[in-house]
């Protein structure tokens, strides 16, 4: 009986039980903003090394976040480099999709220049592209602005890539979900807006909003081109009162805190087409 009675005390302790009881006091969400609240106060140690002017900073923050308009009556500063992205971003996301329903489908012609397009653009540097379209269509005729052939490149270079996450996302969905959409009765086009795009949808997020934060910080390559963006200010700045790490260090801060922001959209996104996917961490 006493042999019994231990035994099915110890067929009590299940692995639950022994995890709750070895539990850490902390939940993981109040461990992880500690650990970033460490993080970025080594971070901020850091920077303070540097012996900051932060009369230079609040000085030319305005114009660096782009609350004043710039010389010539546009956008300058962070609201430029928004708008850069905000237009490069949809015509990308475009390119990127027709690019890669070309790239499935059977035409040969639609698949040769689909293939070409992504090989040219994903093998050479974005900076050599924004030269040659700023100062190569002007020898074929087409003079386009400095704003103008930013967002060109940018479209252009950032589609090639999103061709391929797009391609890769609507390939990993399963075939036997477009065979019950068909037994069902439903159309080609209705099975893929339906039933394969939204499957995909969860593969394609992560990656397209890495393409993205990516195109925030390689549109400071514009700044070549005189375009008054974050990075052309924060050079100008920097030279005039010679004061360059104070003008870097306000720009990496605007360019991070504009990459968090895309991160939280991501995040967003995420839980929206992964409700069907929730797992316990």
């Amino acid at each position: 009986m006493t042999a019994l009675n231990s035994h099915t005390a110890k067929a009590a302790v299940t692995p639950e039980t022994e995890t709750h009881r070895f539990s850490p006091l902390l939940s993981f969400r109040t461990r992880l903003y500690l650990t970033w609240a460490v993080l970025f106060g080594l971070c901020v140690m850091f920077f303070m090394s540097f012996d900051l002017k932060f009369s230079i900073i609040a000085q030319k923050l305005p114009n660096l976040i782009g609350l004043h308009l710039g010389p010539d009556g546009f956008l300058q500063g962070a609201a430029l480099t928004l708008f850069l992205c905000f237009c490069s971003i949809w015509l990308s996301l475009l390119l990127g999709f027709v690019t890669a329903l070309a790239r499935l489908s059977r035409s040969a012609v639609a698949f040769g220049i689909a293939s070409f397009y992504a090989s040219f653009f994903r093998g050479t540097p974005l900076l050599i592209q924004i030269l040659l379209i700023y100062l190569g269509l002007p020898q074929l005729g087409v003079v386009p602005g400095a704003i103008s052939a930013g967002i060109i490149a940018l479209s252009l270079n950032y589609g090639a890539y999103l061709s391929e996450i797009f391609r890769a996302g609507i390939m990993a969905v399963a075939p036997g979900q477009r065979e019950a959409a068909m037994a069902l009765g439903l159309r080609p086009a209705a099975t893929f807006l339906h039933v394969v795009l939204p499957q995909a949808m969860r593969t394609i997020i992560p990656p397209t909003t890495s393409q993205f934060i990516s195109m925030l910080k390689d549109s400071s390559l514009i700044s070549v081109m005189g375009v008054w963006e974050v990075m052309f200010l924060a050079q100008s700045y920097g030279r005039s009162s010679y004061r360059y790490i104070e003008m870097l260090t306000t720009a990496a801060v605007i360019y991070w805190l504009l990459s968090i922001g895309l991160e939280l959209i991501q995040n967003r996104l995420e839980r929206h087409y992964g409700k069907g996917f929730k797992h316990q961490r």
